[in-house]
């Protein structure tokens, strides 16, 4: 009589089955990386040798691929020969590689010339376990730009670190937040509960985009008041805040009396769900476009829990993203000289 076997002894098999082949793969991606680094170095050595020769260097790779990539394959053609001796040039020091990075997101990161944005997106893809698609991702969509926008580069860098731990939302919220993971048509406009029903489908990448310590409660939060409903867009928990985020997504120009309407939201998450070692809940009004005016008369001169942040629906040009990034900044500064806080 064939006897059945039991769930969890059956789980227990494929878990050991899954660890080893993750393992596995780590184990190749970190000797990948690290034979790539010696051939680096071993061909930035041999250039050295002929230094007096301002051609030797491409003269020396393009020789070497005819030698190895007929044996090895295309793993070793001249353009990836090129990236090792660049890989090692901008990482000299083995021991400063991390294990949980692969050469593929290496690759991107040596592509990056400033130093202190590749540590930072180095430091972030360790911190945060990003895929290199991810990785990829937050580089296209000015990441790092976008955090400089309320936040000096030492802080940045220190965050990124583990030096320090966000003391403000400043640290964490960033704007304008780009959501071209939803995959919507580009359409003149949209209801906001389409796009609501798009971030819950896509709500992993939406927890990406915010940034650090999000964790999704729910959304339509319901809030009854006496007899009166009222219906709280989305709802998150940030740890490291250890605060309540009430978000509110308008597909309209932001006005004051959606501010007061986000105002109403968070005063009932204050006295009603948060605990008295908890922090004041922190709301986002997330818009298409915002009066900054209008917006900086509705909120009081010392705001720190009240946001409004635009969002683009589709990745921008670079082009088009910095330019919106660094008019953003003078924004910022206007309002830092003015003693303003609060509007991202």
């Amino acid at each position: 009589m064939e006897e059945s076997l039991s769930t969890s002894f059956v789980q227990d098999v494929r878990t050991i089955i899954d660890t080893s082949r993750q393992k596995a793969v780590r184990s190749v991606n970190s000797c990948r990386v690290e034979m790539y680094w010696n051939l680096g170095k071993r061909i930035f050595e041999e250039e050295q040798h002929g230094k007096q020769r301002a051609d030797y260097g491409t003269f020396l790779i393009q020789n070497l691929a005819k030698e190895i990539e007929p044996q090895y394959g295309s793993g070793f053609s001249v353009r990836q020969l090129q990236l090792c001796r660049q890989f090692y040039r901008t990482f000299p020091i083995a021991n400063t590689l991390y294990a949980q990075l692969n050469w593929s997101q290496y690759k991107l990161l040596i592509s990056i010339d400033d130093p202190d944005k590749r540590e930072y997106y180095m430091l972030e893809a360790v911190n945060n376990a990003w895929t290199k698609r991810e990785l990829e991702r937050q580089i296209n969509s000015l990441l790092y730009e976008r955090r400089l926008l309320s936040n000096d580069k030492e802080n940045v860098l220190a965050v990124a670190r583990k030096e320090r731990i966000p003391e403000n939302p400043e640290e964490i919220i960033k704007g304008p937040m780009v959501l071209e993971f939803l995959g919507l048509p580009r359409l003149p406009h949209y209801y906001e509960r389409e796009i609501e029903s798009a971030i819950i489908n896509h709500i992993t990448e939406f927890l990406l985009e915010m940034g650090k310590g999000f964790s999704f409660v729910g959304c339509q939060k319901r809030i009854l008041i006496e007899d009166d409903e009222f219906f709280a867009d989305l709802v998150f928990y940030n740890r490291v805040l250890r605060c309540f985020v009430v978000i509110e997504l308008k597909t309209d120009k932001i006005t004051h009396q959606d501010i007061g309407q986000l105002q109403m939201y968070m005063n009932y998450f204050d006295r009603c769900e948060k605990w008295p070692d908890e922090n004041p809940t922190i709301g986002i009004l997330l818009g298409a476009s915002k009066n900054d005016t209008a917006v900086k008369m509705t909120l009081p001169l010392d705001n720190r829990t009240i946001f409004a942040a635009k969002y683009e629906m589709y990745l921008p040009s670079t082009e088009q993203l910095i330019k919106e990034v660094n008019q953003a900044k003078k924004m910022v500064a206007q309002k830092k000289d003015d003693g303003e806080d609060g509007v991202c």
